[in-house]
């Protein structure tokens, strides 16, 4: 697959997240825009860089714009305003088919009639490779992806996941310089799918080719990225490493829409620095206080709500004393999720169900109706306006 024709080129075998910290932008958006009635933007002033050898997944709920972003690299959509560049040159005129992208769609776009190994070398028929070439690379394609000794069959006789694998060959054959892959697990069943994100990880870890991914699926997002770029009203919310999305997300929508977050509503009765962090101490709607960080500049009187992870709350059976941050809940429901137990307590009047995970290995998991006291650290405690 693709070698090292330059030196910033991919390198098989390297890290694809060290290879990309140094590198140049492969991709650059430039406040493009893109609206279909000319009235309602699809895609809001997108300005991104796509660095050269990572993993990059475009997650949102429907509707944020992130597949149109995707059609518009591919070239199946045109910008309405900005420009594309691919290594510094303007693509946003070149058709699809002159770019040298590699495409995987959700429902994989297998010729029926075509043998596994005819619908692998179809990009380099059209390409005009030659047919010993072609066959050197068809077999290479179809070992990497684990399906050597299956090119005589049709897509029929194949299951979903080897399906998947066939129309990822495909999208590697050519040696592309990018891979775009649009929702392309969504038709597989749960295990199946997981099996898949290990395995399209492992295979961008070793090639080094730029993937940008396309997902609804929060979870599919962290498992395979290197960085995640959050859509939701046609504009990015965030774009970070995976880790840095899950413990520092930038706003309201991102705490929400990645992970489990424990919201809790109250309003800004103190904001200053304490140990160099921005934070603000609040009152909930009970006239309780909680102090976190302060994510968004909230001033003094500004409605919150303050967020943390489920799994990063300490629950006590009785009560700790006078320490703060922290609340005197109710147990309302013990959920059990295989590896871990989940509780919803009650946490005053006006408030959603505070969340909170606890491993297996504690002593006594607490039962419906008993008192629980819910510990939230104000540095893993985030405020948001």
């Amino acid at each position: 697959m693709p070698t090292a024709s330059a030196p910033d080129a991919p390198t098989i075998g390297r890290d694809p997240a060290a290879r990309a910290v140094n590198a140049e932008p492969l991709v650059r958006f430039i406040g493009v825009k893109k609206t279909y009635d000319g009235v309602q933007l699809v895609v809001r002033q997108l300005d991104l860089d796509i660095r050269r050898g990572e993993f990059l997944t475009l997650l949102g709920p429907s509707g944020s714009g992130k597949t149109t972003t995707l059609m518009m690299l591919a070239g199946f959509e045109s910008p309405t305003a900005g420009e594309i560049l691919l290594d510094g040159q303007p693509i946003t005129g070149t058709p699809p088919h002159k770019r040298n992208f590699g495409m995987v769609f959700q429902n994989y776009a297998l010729f029926p009639h075509l043998t596994v190994g005819q619908n692998v070398a179809y990009p380099l028929s059209v390409r005009k490779v030659p047919q010993a070439e072609a066959d050197r690379r068809v077999a290479r394609s179809l070992e990497m992806v684990r399906l050597q000794g299956m090119d005589e069959r049709l897509p029929a006789q194949l299951s979903g996941g080897q399906q998947q694998r066939v129309a990822l060959a495909r999208a590697l054959v050519f040696e592309p310089q990018l891979v775009l892959m649009d929702e392309p697990l969504g038709a597989l069943d749960k295990q199946l799918r997981e099996h898949m994100q290990i395995e399209l990880k492992e295979l961008h870890r070793q090639l080094g080719v730029t993937f940008v991914y396309v997902t609804h699926d929060q979870g599919e997002a962290l498992t395979m990225s290197d960085r995640v770029a959050v859509f939701n009203d046609g504009a990015i919310q965030q774009i970070d490493a995976v880790d840095r999305m899950y413990e520092a997300p930038a706003n309201r929508f991102v705490a929400g829409f990645i992970g489990d977050s424990t919201m809790l509503r109250g309003t800004v009765r103190a904001a200053g620095v304490d140990n160099g962090d921005e934070r603000c101490g609040i009152v909930l709607t009970d006239g309780r206080v909680l102090t976190g960080l302060n994510v968004n500049g909230a001033k003094v009187g500004d409605a919150v709500e303050a967020c943390i992870r489920p799994e990063r709350i300490v629950a006590h059976t009785q009560a700790v004393g006078d320490r703060g941050n922290v609340l005197e809940a109710q147990v309302r429901n013990v959920i059990y999720f295989g590896d871990h137990m989940r509780l919803l307590c009650g946490v005053g009047e006006g408030q959603a169900a505070a969340t909170v995970k606890l491993p297996l290995s504690v002593p006594a998991t607490p039962r419906a109706g008993d008192a629980i006291w819910l510990e939230l650290a104000p540095e893993l405690t985030r405020i948001y306006a």
